[in-house]
C-alpha cells in the first residue's frame, strides 16, 4: 500500500492524511480477509448527548452555561424553522444569544415568551424577570443533575430507534409519531411550496465506492431549501461542486449536519445503500 507522507505539507493536508491513515488502519484491523463487509460502529456519544449544544457565552456571575438538546426540539419543530426563520447559526455560540435578546422576543424568546402555546399549553418564558430564577436551571443546566424537565429515554420511548444515533427521525416523521411544526406565527413568512426534486444519484470519486442516493424530499421536510442552499451547497448543477468525505469530516457540506445532529458519517449505508464497504 502506498502510504501518505505528511512531511512538508500544509496543515490541512497533514490532517487529511492522518484521517485517511486512521481509516485504513481501522479497516485492515477489522477485516479478517478481503471481500468481507466492515460494519461501522455506533458513535461513542450516548444518544441522549447526540446533538447536545452547550452555549457558554454567559456572564461569570450568572446561572451558568445553557444546554440545548436537539432531540427535544427536533421532535417538535423543523430545523428550518429555528435556523432560517428564527435565525440561529449552525455553530454553537455564533448567534449571540443573550438574556436581553430573549426578553425582546428574539432567539429563544421567539417561542419562550410565556404566551406562545404548544399543544395548548404556554411555553415558559426564557430569561423572564418574573420567574425569580425558578425556570433558569431548565436551560442553564450544565452539571446540574435533575434540572432538566424531560428525560431522553422517557421522551423517546415510543419513537423508532436507529443503531447508529438513537432516534430514527425520518422514520418517526414518516410513521406520524412526530409532526414537526414548520411555521411560527409572527415570525415565519408564508410562501408557495416549491416542487421537490426527485431522488438522484451522485457518483463517488472513488471507483470502489457505490454512488450516493440523495433525496431532496426527505431533506426538504426538515430543512426546506434555504437551510442548505446556497450557504452549505451552492446552487449549481449536479456534480459541479466537488466535495469529499474529508470535507464532510471537517464539518463542511454534508458534515454541517451529519455527525453533529443528523445521522453520523459512519452510517455508510444510509447514503450508500448498496453497502457500507466495497472492494473492486
Amino acid at each position: 500500500m502506498r502510504m501518505c507522507s505528511i512531511e512538508n505539507r500544509p496543515r490541512r493536508t497533514e490532517r487529511r492524511c492522518r484521517i485517511a491513515a486512521s481509516i485504513c488502519a481501522g479497516l485492515f484491523l477489522t477485516l479478517p480477509g478481503f471481500g468481507q463487509v466492515y460494519l461501522p460502529q455506533p458513535p461513542v456519544t450516548q444518544p441522549s448527548d447526540y446533538g447536545k449544544v452547550v452555549l457558554s457565552n454567559h456572564a461569570v456571575t450568572g446561572p451558568g452555561p445553557v444546554v440545548f438538546d436537539h432531540w427535544l426540539h427536533r421532535a417538535r419543530f423543523t430545523c428550518r424553522l429555528c435556523h432560517v426563520d428564527i435565525g440561529f447559526a449552525m455553530q454553537a455560540n455564533a448567534t449571540g444569544v443573550s438574556a436581553t435578546s430573549n426578553r425582546q422576543g428574539f432567539h429563544c424568546g421567539a417561542c419562550h415568551d410565556g404566551k406562545r402555546l404548544f399543544n395548548g399549553k404556554p411555553i415558559f418564558a426564557a430569561c423572564s424577570d418574573d420567574t425569580n430564577g425558578k425556570d433558569c436551571d431548565r436551560c442553564h443546566s450544565l452539571d446540574k443533575p435533575g434540572a432538566r424537565k424531560y428525560d431522553y429515554n422517557t421522551f423517546t420511548a415510543e419513537l423508532p430507534k436507529d443503531t447508529f444515533y438513537g432516534v430514527d427521525w425520518i422514520a418517526a416523521e414518516k410513521e406520524g409519531k412526530i409532526k414537526p411544526v414548520d411555521f411560527l406565527e409572527g415570525i415565519s413568512v408564508k410562501t408557495a411550496p416549491m416542487e421537490a426534486r426527485k431522488d438522484f444519484s451522485i457518483k463517488a470519486r472513488l471507483s470502489w465506492v457505490h454512488p450516493i442516493v440523495f433525496s431532496h424530499e426527505k431533506h426538504a421536510i426538515w430543512n426546506g431549501c434555504e437551510l442548505c442552499h446556497p450557504e452549505i451547497f451552492p446552487t449549481a448543477r449536479k456534480e459541479s461542486v466537488e466535495f469529499s468525505m474529508f470535507l464532510n469530516i471537517e464539518g463542511r457540506y454534508c458534515g454541517a449536519c451529519h455527525g453533529k445532529v443528523a445521522f453520523p458519517l459512519n452510517h455508510c449505508s444510509a447514503c450508500h445503500p448498496q453497502g457500507p464497504l466495497w472492494v473492486p
